[in-house]
């Protein structure tokens, strides 16, 4: 899924932590629902973290009717962004900045300005949807994920910050991320 996204090397390269939640699901007649699941990974100088499980879910009230599947990634900017994902709950768009992130050839002037955004996003989308709708999404931490995922119980600070070894099954992720991360010649 990351590797059909187009995302610019440039960014990944300043990227601190990246979030990938594939087959977000989200539905509406009016009133709408969406959730998914998935990792955020962290970069550690040059290497890239253990996975912290995350959850995706949200509420929208609108003009809007259909069902759709979205793969999404959030490329946190800063120390400020990450920071902000140590706590319980985060209201994307309330607590944290995000932009669309810059894609294409012509994307390059508009990398700066996207740059002072926490987190950029991309998503990549399939079925049929239509309308406009009020809506915020929450990004929590997905503790039985993480147990499972670990074999302990651990916070998604610690992984974060690095004080959780990752997991074995976490390397082809890992291994993606710094594949897509390196500076293209």
């Amino acid at each position: 899924m990351l590797k059909k996204l187009t995302i610019i090397g440039g960014v990944l390269a300043a990227v601190v932590l990246a979030q990938v939640v594939p087959g977000m699901k989200k539905a509406a007649v009016v009133v709408g629902g969406e959730y998914g699941r998935g990792y955020a990974v962290c970069r550690h100088e040059v290497t890239w973290g253990g996975p912290a499980a995350i959850k995706l879910s949200g509420g929208s009230v609108g003009a809007q009717i259909g069902v759709e599947s979205t793969d999404v990634v959030m490329l946190v900017m800063n120390q400020k962004g990450m920071e902000r994902l140590e706590k319980d709950k985060l209201t994307l768009g309330a607590d944290a900045s995000v932009a669309a992130g810059p894609v294409g050839r012509t994307a390059i002037a508009d990398t700066d300005i996207s740059m002072r955004a926490e987190i950029l996003s991309y998503s990549r989308s399939h079925g049929v949807f239509a309308g406009l709708a009020l809506d915020g999404a929450v990004l929590g931490r997905d503790d039985a994920e993480d147990r499972k995922l670990y074999g302990r119980a651990v916070t998604n600070g610690e992984i974060i910050r690095g004080e959780v070894p990752a997991p074995p099954s976490a390397s082809v992720l890992t291994a993606t991320l710094h594949e897509l991360a390196r500076p293209r010649k």
